[in-house]
């Protein structure tokens, strides 16, 4: 055995890879996002509101094959032992031992390979564009420029930010521009890519409103900022991060493969830099930075043994630190996990105990994708999340789900205390349960203002106009005002249906002058239950 390992380590060290990652992720409890892309499964379609359909598709068939977490996660355990193979496919230097410590000491290619998240895709197929793109750039052939468009088409279906490697990558060689087997791979891609435009045209573009307008922050914080580049060094270290950055700048990139490399990898940093000032960045947002980020300071570190013997310096104390993480990812202890309260554990027992109290009934969360989402999975049972004007909007606002739960006895799961609410003890803390009778709510219905954005005068009362994809009679509509996230003024609509599908109504808006925000709503018969109807409007006060 250990001749073996001897003799070809770099086999061993992606079987030992792809091996530890499945058992990882059998063993590990699911994060509420994967629970909620796990929902996503359920119901394939085009598209959903917070991302393209990739990550769904392969939950699906992966949960057909294990129906746990295993099954939920397995494909993307394949896809992070894939695209580390790529990514050592495209180094410019052969260098084994250096590019195992680099990935070893990378704790986001390990561990973040396991779970089931729109990033793991996103990368692969990334990794894939760029294998794509060399082939490209060598053959200049029809048949490269065709699947250089059908990767290019994935990457999209992954996530929205593959966008990103595309532009930087153009951005790199503008040459390509006067190409017509460049302008061929963009076609195609177009083309494959059409269903998904379509899903959003018939939603409305919910995805391009909440990604470009609904997450932007009221107001900007410095924190978004400071708290994004110290996240960029941690999520490519945790400890070499900041060399690999280095060894990025300094490396030169005189030919157009490197280029597109270079510019991917610091073009997508300084754009999101840039996005701090409209609200908080995710660090993961960044994941396909991960696959030009190796490739090009592994050849810079190759050609620099003083500043690579510190990957191998700090792989150790690393792996030490990882190992640790995925001990206690898998691994109950009580003591621990009543103190972090994290998502990976107590799922089980939480999921439970709300399905005890509920005794038969239906469940219905508020102003939760994660909790809905956890409990469908944990307890088997199909459950609904009802968004008010205070939460955001979310996949259960565009799902035919909630008419299962109409007109029937429920029971409603909340962290509030409402009067004569049951109080639910659970491994995650206490929350509160209300049984509704004929429980009504209309959280799919999409109101739009006609004309954007919304200018008012202080004090004087004017006529909104709004479509609705469906009728209102009946129905209390409210447009809820808020100054940063405090509720400012609850307007009740009395609207007036002008043609079909288009409604007015008058409004009277007090307050200092400036910007608010406003949502439309629709009152639920649970009191004070308001469900959002409108993505988040922009509103002047004048």
């Amino acid at each position: 055995m250990f001749a073996a390992i001897k003799k070809n380590p770099l086999r061993w060290f992606f079987i030992g890879w792809i091996l530890l990652n499945i058992v990882q992720a059998y063993t590990t409890q699911l994060l509420d996002d994967e629970a909620y892309y796990w929902v996503y499964s359920r119901q394939l379609d085009w598209g959903y509101f917070d991302h393209p359909p990739m990550i769904a598709f392969l939950i699906k068939i992966g949960y057909a094959l294990f129906p746990n977490e295993l099954g939920v996660r397995l494909f993307m355990v394949i896809l992070n032992g894939l695209t580390l193979w790529l990514m050592y496919k495209m180094l410019f230097v052969k260098n084994e031992r250096l590019f195992m410590a680099m990935a070893a000491s990378m704790a986001v290619l390990q561990i973040g390979g396991v779970l089931a998240v729109p990033d793991i895709p996103l990368t692969f197929f990334t990794a894939l564009f760029f294998w794509q793109y060399k082939q490209f750039l060598e053959k200049n052939s029809v048949a490269s420029a065709l699947l250089l468009g059908l990767v290019m088409a994935l990457m999209l279906y992954s996530k929205y930010h593959g966008i990103l490697i595309i532009f930087f990558t153009v951005l790199s060689n503008w040459r390509l521009a006067l190409q017509w087997k460049a302008w061929l791979a963009v076609i195609a891609a177009v083309l494959l890519f059409t269903p998904h435009v379509y899903w959003q045209y018939q939603h409305d573009f919910p995805s391009v409103w909440y990604h470009l307008k609904e997450r932007n922050a009221p107001t900007y914080r410095l924190a978004f900022t400071t708290e994004y580049l110290a996240g960029q060094l941690a999520f490519a270290g945790p400890l070499i991060g900041w060399l690999l950055y280095y060894a990025v700048i300094k490396e030169k990139t005189p030919d157009p493969f490197g280029r597109a490399l270079k510019y991917s990898s610091l073009g997508i940093i300084v754009f999101f830099a840039i996005s701090t000032l409209k609200g908080r960045v995710e660090a993961n947002w960044t994941a396909p930075v991960l696959v030009p980020l190796v490739i090009l300071a592994h050849r810079w570190l190759a050609a620099n043994d003083r500043f690579a013997v510190w990957v191998y310096r700090l792989c150790l104390p690393v792996l030490a630190l990882i190992f640790i993480l995925r001990l206690y990812m898998a691994v109950d202890v009580p003591a621990l996990n009543e103190r972090f309260r994290d998502e990976m554990h107590n799922n089980i027992g939480w999921a439970q105990a709300i399905k005890e109290k509920a005794a038969g009934r239906p469940v219905v969360f508020t102003n939760s994708y994660q909790y809905p989402s956890k409990y469908w999975f944990y307890a088997q049972d199909t459950a609904f999340d009802l968004n008010s004007t205070s939460y955001r909007r979310n996949l259960y606002n565009f799902s035919s789900l909630e008419q299962q739960f109409q007109h029937r006895l429920v029971y409603l799961v909340e962290t509030v205390l409402r009067e004569g609410a049951d109080s639910i003890a659970t491994p995650k803390g206490v929350f509160r349960g209300t049984e509704v009778r004929d429980f009504q709510s209309w959280s799919g219905i999409k109101l739009q203002p006609v004309s954007l954005p919304l200018q008012l005068v202080g004090g004087q009362t004017q006529d909104l106009l709004f479509r609705s994809s469906e009728n209102l009679a009946g129905k209390q509509i409210v447009l809820d005002v808020y100054k940063g996230d405090q509720l400012h003024q609850r307007i009740l609509l009395a609207p007036q249906g002008l043609r079909e599908g288009v409604y007015s109504a008058p409004i009277t808006l007090t307050g200092e002058a400036g910007m608010y925000r406003a949502k439309l709503g629709i009152a639920t018969n649970v009191t004070g239950l308001i469900s959002q109807n409108s993505p988040t409007l922009a509103l002047e006060l004048r």
